[in-house]
């Protein structure tokens, strides 16, 4: 890879865009307004069912308050400029913006039909998923497998902490988890490390009837 190739600009411009985002919804009556993130585009069980699918997308760069916004974008520089460059621009781009929709197809199936969420934590968690793929992928590489297994506890640590935790959404960022380390594979990697093709190959086709299935769960509550 080449100097610019090199740049984390997929992880950046996400980054300015939810900030723009939380910009303007301070500016319209605050983050912490449940009318106003609803009308940014907070997922709503109800109104997924009415047909706004839309609301499985932009609650990923909805934040509410300052410490939401600050944890989850510190978060993603972190973890994001290293797998950006892993994955490549338009993998990590399709892996984040997917994660963060199975996770939100999660929330939709199985979360409650009186929460409203919103967050990145869903395709952040998507990123986790990403490295305990890699770990499998790559076993010789040490330090991927030291940061996998460091990621690992902090997964599990979280998860658990949600069950505790009632304004935390944990079937979304268990669906992040899920729907990132199988896009991982689906997506497989740029040259020279490609994956089997057969491995691709069914980690799609899994991916493809998980989210027919929570499709028709979700409506079917």
């Amino acid at each position: 890879m080449d100097k610019l190739e090199k740049q984390p600009v997929v992880t950046w411009s996400l980054i300015g865009i939810m900030v723009v985002v939380f910009g303007l919804m301070t500016l319209a009556g605050g983050t912490n307004d449940l009318t106003v993130l609803v009308q940014f585009g907070a997922e709503v069980n109800q109104l997924v069912q009415a047909g706004q699918w839309w609301r499985l997308i932009t609650p990923i760069f909805i934040h509410i308050g300052w410490q939401h916004l600050t944890l989850n974008l510190l978060t993603l520089y972190f973890v994001g400029r290293i797998l950006e460059n892993v994955f490549g621009h338009v993998r990590f781009l399709l892996l984040f913006l997917g994660a963060g929709i199975i996770g939100n197809l999660f929330s939709f199936a199985f979360g409650s039909n009186t929460s409203v969420s919103a967050g990145c934590s869903t395709s952040l968690f998507g990123l986790f998923g990403a490295f305990l793929m890699l770990a499998l992928a790559r076993p010789h590489n040490e330090w991927i497998r030291q940061t996998a297994r460091s990621f690992l506890v902090l997964v599990v640590l979280n998860l658990v902490s949600d069950v505790f935790l009632p304004f935390v959404n944990i079937w979304g960022h268990l669906g992040g988890l899920v729907g990132g380390f199988c896009l991982a594979f689906g997506l497989g990697l740029p040259h020279p490390h490609l994956l089997p093709k057969k491995v691709q190959f069914f980690y799609a086709n899994v991916l493809i009837i998980v989210i027919i299935a929570l499709w028709i769960i979700g409506f079917k509550r």
